[in-house]
């Protein structure tokens, strides 16, 4: 066997390891407003009247230049879902859910990358009141 023989083995497993490393991660909170692009009000439990939005604030780190997908779930279930535009590896994004009657329960806002993968998650619970 050469000396170089090991790097056929070696490559693919590299090339495994950076495209897992390549989705990058988001730290995601949520909140009652935005202001230079950071969240305001944060908490793991609101109360609100109808018609309130309640935002998730994203700190993306290493993410690929392109699309990330914020995926609003309702107890398990996914809810809504709003694609926003990645122009740099670091990047300070937001999306927002408008919350209604009948949108009370506990809640999680995922931020997923181009391929599929989670970055980062919030979790929380939402009471709509009124």
């Amino acid at each position: 066997m050469s000396k170089n023989a090991w790097m056929k083995y070696l490559l693919p497993f590299l090339l495994l390891t950076t495209s897992a490393f390549a989705a990058g991660t988001a730290e995601v909170k949520v909140g009652t407003g935005i202001e230079k692009y950071e969240i305001t009000g944060a908490s793991d439990s609101f109360t609100v009247a109808p018609n309130t939005r309640i935002y998730a604030a994203t700190k993306l780190t290493g993410a690929e230049v392109g699309t990330v997908t914020v995926v609003w779930s309702k107890d398990g279930q996914e809810v809504s879902k709003t694609e926003l535009k990645v122009p740099r590896a670091s990047y300070r994004t937001h999306a927002y859910r408008t919350f209604r009657a009948g949108d009370s329960g506990s809640w999680t806002v995922k931020v997923v990358g181009a391929d599929g993968a989670e970055l980062g998650s919030a979790s929380f619970k939402a009471e709509v009141s009124g």
